[in-house]
């Protein structure tokens, strides 16, 4: 895998009878020492909201990571987004 083939994800959930608007990015990023980074960003739509960055030793198993943090969000109602229309 390389770094510049790999496009961060970006889902939302919006659930306007909850009143629910929520963002998740996802990206992975090469560290210093030869490995990997999963970079988490969530929140509220129009907040700054929080940030994560969970590092790996390969970027194979930050992949597996990645993989495994979208398809739990997508299974909990998050869809994609088009990142040139904000988050």
């Amino acid at each position: 895998m390389t770094y510049e083939m790999q496009r961060p994800r970006y889902l939302r959930r919006i659930d306007l009878s909850r009143n629910m608007r929520r963002f998740y990015a996802l990206s992975i990023q090469p560290t210093l020492f030869g490995g990997a980074s999963v970079v988490r960003h969530w929140g509220r739509i129009g907040s700054n909201g929080q940030s994560l960055i969970e590092t790996f030793d390969d970027a194979g198993t930050a992949d597996c990571a990645l993989m495994r943090l979208e398809r739990v969000k997508r299974q909990r109602g998050y869809v994609d987004v088009d990142p040139a229309f904000g988050r």
